[in-house]
Parts: C-alpha cells; structure tokens; sequence
C-alpha cells in the first residue's frame, strides 16, 4: 500500500503530458519571514520591464549561552539578519509600496531567488531576494492578508 502512493502521484503529475520520456519532478520552492520592516519601500523601474516594490525586513534569532546551565541563567545573545524583499505582483506590489512601513511587523511569503548585479564599481555581486506573493500586516491598524 505505501509503494502505490509515490507511483500513483508520479502517474498523476505525468498524465497532462504527451511526452513519455519527459518526467517531471515536483519541487518546492517556498518562505516565510516574520520580522519587522527596515525601510520604507522604493518603487522601481528597469527599462522594459514591469515595476517592483523593494524592501528589507529583519528577523531575529536569541539564544542563551551556557552549557548545562540551569534554564534561566547565562547570557542572552541575538543575530539579526536582513533579508531583502521583492514584490512583482501587480496588485501586491502597489498596496505594499503604500502601506509597508519602516518597524512595521510583518509575514512575508514567497520564494527564495539568487542573481549576480554589477555595482557602481562595476565589481560583480550575489544577491538573494524574497519574491513576495504574500504579505500579512501584523501591526497598526491593518491586519488583513492581501
């Protein structure tokens, strides 16, 4: 009984093809962040192409050092890291630019997306994005999913 269901998807996942020899592969490609906004959002433009909305959102981890120590005892310690949003999606994009504010806390849900950029020294970066087709408003006055 357990061997059919991993057949049985493959079967269903194949059935919209023609090709017999192509096999398609399920992946996934997802995120979600909860953290607080780092600036205000920018609206960009790259020649021939649609506008993106832009901006940081912080998350936090905290630790307590102090191995074997009672559970109360021993320093409390923090990374922050920062992670850049991009937000593509007509209608999400422009509602984001609006109302995303800087210390707003927020969800973000999206996918992860790596690139390479020339900086203003023309030295060649990476950069890993969140393309953002979701945002929840968990502070101020708007808390609806968009």
């Amino acid at each position: 009984m357990l061997r059919r269901g991993p057949q049985l998807f493959r079967q269903i996942v194949r059935q919209n093809y023609t090709d017999s020899s192509l096999i398609l592969e399920r992946s996934i490609n997802r995120v979600q962040l909860l953290g607080r906004v780092g600036q205000d959002p920018v609206m960009r433009q790259v020649e021939g192409r649609n506008p993106v909305t832009i901006f940081s959102v912080a998350t936090n981890e905290m630790w307590r050092s102090g191995e074997g120590e009672p559970v109360n005892t021993g320093d409390i310690s923090q990374k922050t890291t920062w992670h850049r949003i991009s937000v593509f999606k007509p209608g999400l994009r422009d509602v984001a630019y609006q109302y995303v504010k800087k210390g707003s806390r927020i969800l973000v849900e999206g996918k992860l997306d790596y690139g390479e950029y020339v900086d203003k020294n023309n030295v060649r970066r990476q950069a890993t994005t969140i393309i953002a087709d979701n945002i929840v408003f968990l502070s101020d006055h708007t808390r609806d999913r968009i």
